[in-house]
Order: C-alpha cells, then sequence, then structure tokens
C-alpha cells in the first residue's frame, strides 16, 4: 500500500458571510486553496447568538452541491422548490444547487451554542444545470462505528469500509463520489483508513491536533487546520495528547476549468453572465 501523507497546511481564517454570520474558512478562502472537486469548507461555532443569529437568507445557488453538518443547534432551511427541512444536532442535508435554487438557512435558536460545517462540491460540467435538489439527514439516520480504542467514525456521506464491513453513508450519489467521514480519537490513539488511489483527500482539525502520515513521516495538524494529503490508496494518522476530532473528505477529482462568481460555480466566464443574468431575471431555476 502506498501511504498519504501531509503535503499542505492551510490554516482556517476568521471570516463573515451570509447576513453576517462570523465562521472560519480554510479550503476556498482563496481560489488558489481549492482541493478538487472540494470548493469551500466552513466551520461555524459560536455560543454567542450575535455570531450567527443573523443567519443565511434567502441567496442564489448555480453549479455545484453543498453538505451542511451540524454538530450542535437548530438550522431551519428552505428553498423555492418548497423543501423544508429542521437541521438540528448531529443532523445534515445535501443541497443540488444544479441549475438553480433559492434557498435560506436561519437559526431556530436564540441563545446557546450553533456549531457545525458548509462544504461545497463542485459539479461536472454536463451536470451543472440539471434540476435541483435536496435531502435532509437527521442524526439518527447517520452511522456510527465504534474504534477498538474507544474512539468513533460517523459517515456521513460516501462508503467507509471498517473491520471488513462496508459502512454507508445516508448521502449517497454525490457526483464526485464524495466520502465524509466524522472521526472522534482518544488521546494517542492509531486510526488507519483505505483511501481510493486517485481521490484528492483532505483532513480538517476541529478538536485537538494530530500526527499524520506513517510513522516515518509524520507532520502535525493543528486544530481548525486543513491538511491536504498527497495521492495513495492508505491513511495513518495518530491523535495528540488531548485526543482528537477532525472530518476527513475524500472526492474524485473533476479536473475541469472553474470560473466562480459569489454562489455560482461554473466552466466559463460566459456562462457566469448568463447565471446572473438569469437571476437578474427570474429566470435562474
Amino acid at each position: 500500500m502506498s501511504a498519504r501523507i501531509l503535503q499542505q497546511i492551510i490554516p482556517s481564517i476568521a471570516t463573515s458571510d451570509g447576513a453576517g454570520v462570523r465562521l472560519r474558512r480554510s479550503i476556498g478562502q482563496s481560489q488558489m486553496l481549492r482541493v478538487d472537486p472540494f470548493l469551500m469548507l466552513d466551520e461555524f461555532s459560536s455560543i454567542n447568538a450575535d455570531d450567527y443569529i443573523a443567519g443565511f437568507p434567502n441567496h442564489p445557488h448555480r453549479g455545484f452541491e453543498t453538505v451542511t453538518y451540524i454538530l450542535d443547534g437548530h438550522m431551519l432551511h428552505e428553498d423555492h422548490l418548497g423543501n423544508r427541512g429542521d437541521l438540528k444536532s448531529g443532523g445534515a442535508q445535501w443541497m443540488t444547487a444544479g441549475r438553480g435554487i433559492i434557498h435560506s438557512e436561519m437559526p431556530q435558536q436564540v441563545s446557546g451554542r450553533m456549531r457545525g460545517f458548509q462544504l461545497w462540491v463542485n459539479l461536472p460540467a454536463k451536470e451543472k444545470m440539471k434540476p435541483a435538489g435536496y435531502q435532509d439527514v437527521q442524526a439518527e439516520e447517520i452511522p456510527v462505528f465504534k474504534l477498538a480504542d474507544g474512539g468513533y467514525v460517523k459517515v456521513i456521506s460516501g462508503t467507509a469500509n471498517f473491520d471488513e464491513q462496508d459502512i454507508k453513508g445516508p448521502i449517497q450519489g454525490i457526483s464526485a463520489d464524495v466520502l465524509m467521514l466524522d472521526i472522534h480519537l482518544p488521546a494517542g490513539a492509531y486510526f488507519e483508513q483505505v483511501l481510493p488511489d486517485g481521490h484528492n483527500a483532505f483532513i480538517y482539525t476541529f478538536e485537538g491536533d494530530l500526527l499524520v502520515g506513517p510513522e516515518d513521516n509524520q507532520r502535525p495538524l493543528a486544530t481548525q487546520s486543513a491538511g491536504v494529503l498527497s495521492n495513495g490508496d492508505a491513511l495513518a494518522l495518530k491523535a495528540g495528547e488531548q485526543g482528537a476530532a477532525f472530518l476527513l473528505l475524500v472526492g474524485r477529482p473533476l479536473k475541469e476549468p472553474i470560473v466562480q462568481y459569489g454562489p455560482f460555480v461554473m466552466n466559463t466566464r460566459e456562462e457566469i453572465e448568463q447565471a446572473i443574468w438569469d437571476y437578474n431575471n427570474g429566470r435562474l431555476v
């Protein structure tokens, strides 16, 4: 097996989005810091309602897919298709913008912790104009695999193999074959996972820290940082002295040109101009 090593570290930066929600952005903080097919990863985490209460009022998207995963809190999704989904602690949603969707994500709490992630995944050119879609996933639908050392893995999307068992997440069919795992390890624990050779992958730590790579080539990855992995078919890492919690994202690269203008992600400037015209003239969807 060919072990993956930590190739690049992208510390997250503080920013805001929506109507002023404070968050941290790692992947996607610039056009050069993407990991094909992943366009962006945001982490939001606060016990101060002023940091999240304004939420994400109605806004458009075209040309990609999103996965929103809530660790703590309650947000309400509504879109022009009539979908309505309550995102509660431990739950997720998968939204395909396709040719166009207009949606909102608004907090349903006025105090307490709001914590979670939003991942943007590119669509291949041939699917950018397909119909929009939405899937709501409750916490109890996400399988949890308990590790021998006391840690555990939640399989949010795709299929992972543990102890020769295929564990399928509730989110299937993302065009880029995305595997999304939420992994929690006690102090000093080792973790290994077979990954598809040729698929791009990165790790995002949101608690604790990690040593990533085989024992003879380990590099540290600090909290709230994304670690881009080299190619290979196996991942090995070790949790730090305080343990660690992190996301593992793996996807098939599309290897296509990307032109982005805010909430629109297409392949050419002309397609972006068309998306803007469609939205301004009520024809995005």
